[in-house]
């Protein structure tokens, strides 16, 4: 054999190596489907990573165009309870289930991105971001003790801004909404003067109300002198300047992918002790403080459903957890911290059908 023949058979074989490890890495990544038959999957719930799973859903029909998956923007509220009645084959929810739905459902949490919820704001003839806020004035303004943009109280921490004298409108979610979990789960660690409690829905005392994260921002835009909560991308992508935030180190963090990607890895502890552990106001240098997980939530056990759904199912939420992330930042989502990519596997693992794991 010639020293030629043996350097073709050798390529060749290193090139059948290397197929191999592509093979072996993609598999890890992916779980391939049957492509002759097609599935209709229904989803829905939270607004807040709305636009980034309208875009995997978008990714993931290019190279499993047999699966056609309808997510519904309806609240996190909306996206528990249709999953419940078995009316979504999965929910999206910015508001984990409470200890007595886990005791009464064994639906699995899994945590698909995290982001900001900013505190946004209308003031004519401010048109930047960076007024400075605590949790104390935030529930001073929502709680309606604090009533006017030029109150004492703000203008201590924002020196040299005109602030004017005019009221402040507040603007809070209507429906049942994972943000608001959020918002009100903030407020209740770090501020000391809040009473209203936290949840999806709360009794505000005043304001205006808006429809999904969506909602909030359209109100938001046409009303001067309006402050409302929501997601970091709604208010970006509609250019609506929004507060930095006290964080536990004093420091007035603004949202941005970094400081919310700092808050996602300083929870990774949490969530591995508790995969619905809030990770608000925690310590660390840059760390926003209204930062969340949301998540997928399914069924433990999906026999009640065809095998082929749900396999297609779990083929996706495990493609959004690793392949999916790529298209995270681009929507101003952080990618998840390897830490969760790991808790993730895990329970997309524990997945079964009639009892056996859909991954295996």
């Amino acid at each position: 054999m010639g020293i030629g023949e043996g350097h073709g058979i050798s390529t060749v074989l290193s090139m059948g190596i290397v197929a191999i490890v592509v093979l072996a890495a993609i598999a890890a990544n992916y779980i391939f489907l049957p492509s002759s038959t097609a599935y209709s999957v229904t989803g829905g719930g939270a607004s807040f990573p709305y636009p980034l799973i309208t875009k995997w859903i978008s990714e993931y029909f290019k190279i499993n165009p047999q699966v056609q998956i309808n997510y519904q923007s309806v609240g996190s509220g909306g996206g528990k309870s249709n999953l419940i009645s078995r009316v979504f084959d999965f929910a999206g929810s910015d508001a984990p289930l409470t200890d007595a739905e886990v005791a009464n459902y064994p639906i699995l949490h899994i945590p698909e991105t995290c982001g900001g919820v900013i505190v946004a704001y209308n003031i004519p003839g401010f048109n930047a971001s960076g007024l400075r806020l605590t949790a104390d004035l935030i529930a001073s303004i929502y709680m309606g003790s604090i009533t006017k943009w030029n109150d004492a109280a703000i203008r201590a921490i924002n020196p040299g801004m005109d602030l004017p004298d005019a009221d402040i409108m507040t603007i809070h979610r209507s429906d049942s909404s994972g943000t608001t979990s959020v918002f009100t789960t903030y407020l209740s660690n770090a501020s000391s003067i809040w009473t209203l409690g936290k949840g999806t829905t709360v009794a505000w005392p005043i304001g205006l109300a808006g429809a999904q994260n969506s909602g909030v921002a359209s109100i938001l835009k046409q009303t001067p002198y309006s402050i409302g909560y929501l997601e970091f991308f709604y208010a970006k992508n509609n250019s609506i300047p929004y507060a930095y935030i006290q964080n536990r180190e004093g420091q007035f963090v603004e949202p941005s992918l970094l400081t919310i990607s700092s808050a996602a890895n300083a929870g990774v502890l949490l969530l591995s002790q508790d995969i619905r552990a809030p990770v608000v106001n925690l310590p660390g240098d840059e760390v926003y403080p209204i930062s969340a997980f949301t998540y997928y939530l399914v069924w433990t056990d999906l026999s009640y459903m065809d095998r082929t759904k749900a396999v297609a199912i779990v083929s996706f939420m495990w493609w959004c957890v690793h392949d999916g992330q790529q298209y995270s930042e681009g929507l101003l989502y952080p990618q998840l911290p390897a830490g969760v990519v790991g808790l993730d596997e895990a329970i997309l693992r524990s997945i079964t059908y009639n009892g056996q794991s859909i991954i295996g």
